[in-house]
């Protein structure tokens, strides 16, 4: 699909479900930094986690985020589309993404999705890591909010010359050189462990 620098995919007829498809980015992001604090606050101040299982427990739920990014990225996003409803439902997901790629208020789902996937999240890791979920969640939380900033600026904004300029570099070549490989937005790191990076010429 060729990317169009300009302009919106329109996604449903009806205008009210139009616009919960459209949002800021800084209220998902402020939403899913306040929910991952306010978790950490309540598993610490109720005697679910000490401060040093909330630390460590937080920094593997990051780590468990990057791997649901990578994984939804490669297998939902970019689903095969051989029958029309596979085909609406990548576009709806990731597919008007990669067709309008600056559109701003497109780069995160609905914030009401966004709340009934971290609810879900909560209830199966809790079944996982029991009382220690508080810190899993928080992490899972913040790795989500990551990922919205970076995924935001390096489409937003021109990169840095710096280090994080590979971010950039590395989500440029996803949309406009080989949308099969560099599924990692907030970090490479599965796409190095799973072999996707892409191969890049000097």
């Amino acid at each position: 699909m060729k990317p169009n620098h300009k302009g919106s995919a329109r996604l449903f007829k009806n205008p009210f479900l139009e616009k919960l498809t459209r949002t800021h980015i800084a209220l998902p992001i402020s939403i899913f930094l306040t929910i991952a604090v306010g978790m950490l606050y309540y598993g610490i101040t109720h005697s679910f986690i000490n401060i040093l299982e909330a630390i460590g427990f937080f920094f593997i739920g990051w780590l468990i985020f990057t791997l649901l990014e990578y994984l939804a990225h490669r297998y939902l996003f970019h689903m095969d589309t051989d029958t029309p409803l596979k085909a609406r439902l990548q576009y709806l997901f990731h597919g008007n993404h990669h067709e309008y790629p600056k559109d701003k208020k497109r780069l995160a789902m609905p914030p009401v999705v966004s709340i009934l996937y971290a609810s879900a999240f909560f209830f199966i890791f809790k079944v996982i890591f029991g009382t220690f979920v508080f810190g899993v969640v928080a992490g899972i939380l913040f790795g989500y909010a990551m990922y919205l900033f970076v995924h935001y600026i390096v489409h937003a904004y021109p990169p840095p010359r710096n280090f994080l300029k590979q971010l950039w570099i590395h989500h440029s070549i996803h949309h406009y050189k080989d949308p099969e490989a560099a599924y990692g937005v907030s970090s490479p790191l599965w796409d190095y462990i799973l072999g996707t990076m892409p191969k890049r010429s000097r």
